[in-house]
C-alpha cells in the first residue's frame, strides 16, 4: 500500500508540485522505506531516525565498509564504478582545484559555452547524495528497539495491576473523584453548546471580518478544547480504570462527554459551511473543516480506547496513520480549483484575488472570462500559463500542461 501511496503521491507532485502534494510524497517515500527495512517498529519512530541520520550522516558516509557494495556486485557495475564514476570525480575535484589557483588554466575553458551551470551541478550531486544517501542507508539504533513495547496499541498482563495514580490518594476515592469531574464537565458543556449554537445562529449579523474572526478564535479554542479532552481520557484510562470492575459509571460519563464535544464539533461544522455560504470559499476554511474531522476522529479514536481497552500509545498511532491519510487525499485535489469553480457562481466573484492569491485555477478563471467576454482577463491568465509552461522539464507543473493554447 505504501508503495502504492508513493506512485500516486509521485504523481500528484508533478501534477501540482504545491505543498501538500511534496509533504505527501515526502511522507509516502519515508514510510515505504522505513516499514521496508523493518516491519516491526512503530511508524511513530519515523521522525525521530531520520532526524537523528540527518546529523550522523556525516560519520556513517566515512564508514565504507558498511554502504559500499561488496566484492560480488554485478561485473558491469564493477566497471562503471572503477572506470567511469572514480575517475570523473577525482577530475572534477582537481580541476575546481587547479582552476581556482591558476588564471591561465581556468581561461583555457573560457572560449567555451556549456548549456549548464558547472557548480549548480556539482551542488545538486551533494545533496542528492546526501538524501539518497540517508534514503538507502538510514540506520535505526538498538535503543529504539528496546523502546519499541512502549508504543504497543494493547495492554499485556502485566499492565493489568489495580493502583492508583498518586500514593496520597487511593483507587476508589480516584474513581469517584473521576466521576464527579465528569459528571460536572458534561453538564457544563450542555451549557457551553447552548450558548455557543445561540450566539452562532441567532445573534445580529456582523460584518465580515469581525465574523472571520470570531470563526477562528471559535474554531481554535474548540480545537484546543478537543486536546485537553483527549488528554484527560489518556490520563483516567491510561491502565487500571480499563480493568476496574466498578469503573462502569466512569466509562458512562466518559463516553457521553466525548459524544457532546462531538456535537460541539458538529456546530462548528456547520458555523463554517454558513459563512462559506455567505462569504465564499478560501484556503482557510476549508482547512477549518480538515482540523474539525481530525478532532472528531481523534474523539472517535479515544471512544475506541475506552471501549475495547487500548493503551494510550493506540491514539498516537492510530492519529499519526490519520494524519498521512488525509495529507494524501488532500494532496490528490485541486482545491483551488474548486475554489475558483464554487466562486465563480457568486455575484461578489473578486476576479484578482483568485487570479493571484489562489493556485491552479487558470481552466475555471478561462471559462469565466469566456462568459464574461472578458478579452484583458483571458490575455492575462494566457500570458501566466505561457510563463509556467516555459519551464525547464524538471521544473514543470504538469497541471498547466494540460491547457490548451486558445
Amino acid at each position: 500500500m505504501l508503495f502504492l501511496t508513493s506512485i500516486l503521491s509521485g504523481i500528484a507532485f508533478a501534477w501540482f508540485g504545491d505543498i501538500s502534494s511534496f509533504l505527501a510524497l515526502t511522507i509516502s517515500l519515508l514510510l515505504l522505506t522505513f516499514r521496508s527495512k523493518n516491519r516491526r517498529l512503530k511508524s511513530l519512530f519515523l521522525l525521530p531516525v531520520f532526524v537523528t541520520n540527518f546529523f550522523t550522516f556525516f560519520c556513517r558516509v566515512f564508514s565504507f565498509e558498511d554502504w559500499l557494495p561488496k566484492k560480488n556486485i554485478p561485473n558491469l557495475f564493477q566497471k562503471i564504478f572503477a572506470f567511469i564514476i572514480v575517475p570523473l570525480v577525482l577530475v572534477l575535484v582537481f580541476f575546481g582545484i587547479y582552476a581556482g589557483v591558476s588564471d591561465h588554466f581556468a581561461n583555457l575553458f573560457n572560449d567555451y559555452e556549456f548549456e549548464f551551470d558547472f557548480w549548480q551541478i556539482i551542488r545538486l550531486v551533494v545533496f542528492g547524495f546526501f538524501i539518497a544517501f540517508n534514503f538507502w542507508n538510514f540506520k535505526i539504533e538498538k535503543f529504539l528497539y528496546k523502546q519499541n513495547h512502549i508504543l504497543d496499541n494493547s495492554f499485556d498482563n502485566n499492565d493489568h495491576t489495580f493502583k492508583s495514580t498518586f500514593s496520597f490518594i487511593d483507587l476508589n476515592t480516584e474513581r469517584i473523584s473521576g466521576v464527579i469531574s465528569l459528571i460536572l464537565l458534561n453538564i457544563l458543556l450542555v451549557f457551553f453548546i447552548i450558548a455557543y449554537n445561540y450566539e452562532q445562529f441567532y445573534e445580529v449579523v456582523k460584518s465580515p471580518v469581525q465574523l472571520s474572526e470570531e470563526t477562528h478564535e471559535r474554531v481554535n479554542s474548540i480545537i484546543l478544547s478537543i486536546i485537553l479532552v483527549i488528554l484527560m481520557m489518556m490520563f483516567y484510562f491510561k491502565s487500571t480504570f480499563n480493568f476496574d470492575a466498578k469503573a462502569g459509571l466512569l466509562k458512562a460519563v466518559a463516553k457521553v462527554w466525548l459524544f457532546l464535544n462531538a456535537v460541539l464539533i458538529f456546530s462548528a461544522m456547520i458555523k463554517n459551511t454558513e459563512y462559506i455560504t455567505n462569504y465564499g470559499f478560501t484556503y482557510k476554511r476549508l482547512g477549518v473543516y480538515a482540523f474539525l474531522l481530525l478532532s472528531l476522529i481523534g474523539l472517535m479514536l479515544t471512544f475506541i480506547k475506552i471501549q475495547y481497552k487500548k493503551r494510550n500509545a493506540f491514539l498516537f498511532n492510530s492519529m499519526s496513520w490519520c494524519f498521512y491519510g488525509i495529507v494524501l487525499v488532500c494532496s490528490f485535489v485541486n482545491w483551488g480549483g474548486v475554489i475558483t469553480s464554487q466562486n465563480m457562481k457568486r455575484s461578489d466573484f473578486a476576479v484578482d484575488y483568485h487570479l493571484k492569491s489562489i493556485w491552479f485555477s487558470e481552466k475555471y478563471l478561462l471559462q469565466y472570462a469566456e462568459e464574461k467576454k472578458d478579452s484583458e482577463l483571458k490575455n492575462e491568465i494566457l500570458k501566466q500559463i505561457k510563463t509556467e509552461k516555459s519551464s525547464t522539464f524538471l521544473s514543470k507543473i504538469l497541471y498547466y500542461e494540460t491547457i490548451q493554447d486558445i
